[in-house]
């Protein structure tokens, strides 16, 4: 499996899973959420609605992640992660490894042979960027696939990209 870390709009990849850095609601939110939800149209949040009508307490537990069709995406299918809060008290980096390696087995599972993740936990959850590129490369690495022969970490910014680069080579 190739890793690599590229600039871009996570909504125009052209992969066949694209990774949604979710809240546990799964009803779409701010950043990333909201861009998928907006691009993607009103088929994933019918979608997301099913699957919380069946989850406990009508929540996603943290770490984990589950599949929804990609609506009008470039992608087949579009992975929802709950990622974890950024704690300076609690270590919550098994969490955040967890919604990568998750993210990755629900694709391998669909038969998905590209993917794209964003920097989950790294927006507003204020996850510090450097460790939250670290956690996702070991995350991703943690995981044996079976199809998936590509992943994308797709970043918005120069010091995101730099950041999973940097993770990348070490």
């Amino acid at each position: 499996m190739q890793l690599r870390a590229v600039r871009g709009d996570i909504v125009r990849a052209d992969v066949d899973v694209i990774v949604n850095a979710a809240n546990p609601g799964l009803l779409g939110g701010g950043g990333v959420d909201g861009a998928i939800h907006a691009a993607g149209g009103p088929a994933i949040l019918a979608e997301c609605r099913q699957i919380v009508a069946r989850l406990p307490g009508g929540r996603l537990p943290r770490g984990q992640a589950v599949a929804t069709t990609a609506g009008r995406l470039p992608a087949r299918w579009v992975v929802h992660t709950a990622g974890p809060i950024w704690s300076a008290s609690q270590d919550r980096s098994g969490v955040l490894r967890s919604s990568y390696a998750q993210s990755l087995r629900v694709a391998d599972g669909l038969g998905a042979r590209t993917v794209a993740f964003p920097a989950v936990s790294a927006g507003v959850y204020g996850w510090p960027l450097d460790d939250a590129a670290r956690q996702a490369v070991a995350g991703v690495r943690s995981v044996p696939v079976e199809h998936v022969q590509e992943v994308r970490f797709v970043l918005v910014g120069d010091e995101a990209l730099a950041a999973f680069e940097a993770a990348l080579a070490a």
